[in-house]
């Protein structure tokens, strides 16, 4: 009997971790591991956490993705099943936070207690980061070697917020003090180079103008990428933003990075949809559903997929066909997925400060890359 509760809890774990409804409530770090107020991490609360943490983490060192039993009674029977699961190396992932925000809490961690078992364990993290890295830069999302999780992956910002992590590491962050020693810390300045080279790289060029990028891109072609059936290969007005953001926060940048700043820059600028806004509402069966109105108040709209050639921006369900009316798809995929973005609005402040502190030192600067 203990046995076949021990195979339900895990199994109830499995199934938290893939929950859409549980995915949605971790778009921001997981308020267990990231506190505003350091002082947390020397509490027992804080331990007890770090527990589940080191339990969580996979034998290949990565950690799953929307994790909800931090916060919750480490029981004996949850330290078992966290244990029995350690093997299931398939779900280590960089998707959705995953294994960025348990090394992100590590360092507070050790920052906090000078405790190596911490440090044994982010370079444990750090080394399967380091495995999901293609010689091209580019990282899959998933410890998975079939199916489109070998694609690059720029999806829910995985990339972007690895490197992030990796610069903070090359930048000698003090959340990261004495857990690197200088050949890890070469390793993740490399490991940042690529990553930024493939950035580059992938940029979508339409009528030979650099665009923005797809979701997820083929590692060998580099091409725009499908993923789930309702993923299609397509330019994306939302995970395009935060790879903006880190080409815009390269120290003096080469040439390579000026015009793909300015290309995605343009490419936002004309593909803004002005005249629609979405609008929740209570449909004919009582339920909250989304529509898509003419309207011109509140932020602009951005598509995030947009035909690689056309830039109109579409949705589409689970057949994969493509439609250009939300209403034209399910209730779920309407009300399960975020098809639009008012995100890129926040870039173009930051381009006009961009620019001016750009055009305004020398171009005989060296290379930040």
């Amino acid at each position: 009997m203990k046995r076949i509760a021990l195979l339900l809890l895990v199994n109830l774990i499995s199934l938290l971790s893939v929950s859409p409804l549980f995915a949605q409530a971790l778009r921001t770090p997981n308020r267990w591991l990231h506190r505003q107020d350091t002082t947390w991490y020397h509490t027992e609360e804080a331990a007890k956490t770090a527990e589940m943490v080191l339990l969580l983490q996979k034998d290949n060192g990565g950690w799953p993705k929307n994790v909800r039993t931090y916060g919750m009674p480490l029981t004996d029977e949850l330290r078992a099943a966290l244990a029995a699961s350690k093997a299931n190396t398939k779900d280590a992932t960089i998707d959705n936070g995953g294994t960025y925000s348990e090394l992100l809490f590590l360092g507070y961690m050790y920052q906090a207690t000078g405790d190596s078992t911490y440090k044994a364990a982010f370079q444990r993290g750090l080394a399967f980061v380091f495995s999901l890295q293609y010689p091209n830069g580019g990282f899959r999302q998933f410890a998975r070697t079939d199916g489109y999780y070998t694609h690059i992956t720029f999806n829910d910002n995985a990339t972007s917020n690895i490197l992030q992590l990796l610069r903070a590491l090359a930048n000698d962050h003090p959340v990261f003090n004495g857990l690197l020693d200088e050949c890890l810390k070469a390793k993740a300045t490399d490991a940042f180079k690529r990553g930024i080279d493939c950035i580059l790289a992938t940029q979508y060029v339409q009528n030979g103008k650099k665009t923005v990028w797809c979701a997820q891109h083929d590692e060998k072609t580099l091409l725009p990428a499908k993923a789930r059936a309702y993923e299609l290969p397509s330019l994306s007005g939302a995970e395009s933003v935060n790879l903006v953001v880190l080409l815009m926060e390269l120290p003096n940048p080469d040439e390579r990075v000026k015009a793909a700043v300015e290309g995605a820059m343009a490419w936002f600028d004309a593909n803004r949809i002005k005249d629609r806004r979405l609008e929740r509402y209570t449909n004919a069966e009582g339920q909250r559903d989304t529509r898509m109105i003419q309207s011109t108040e509140g932020p602009d709209l951005w598509g995030r997929f947009c035909d690689l050639e056309t830039n109109r921006d579409f949705v589409c369900d689970r057949d994969g066909i493509v439609k250009y009316d939300i209403a034209d798809i399910s209730y779920e995929r309407r009300n399960g997925y975020g098809w639009y973005t008012s995100e890129p609005e926040r870039l173009f402040p930051r381009y006009e400060r961009w620019k001016k502190k750009v055009y305004s030192v020398s171009e005989n600067m060296s290379p930040a890359l």
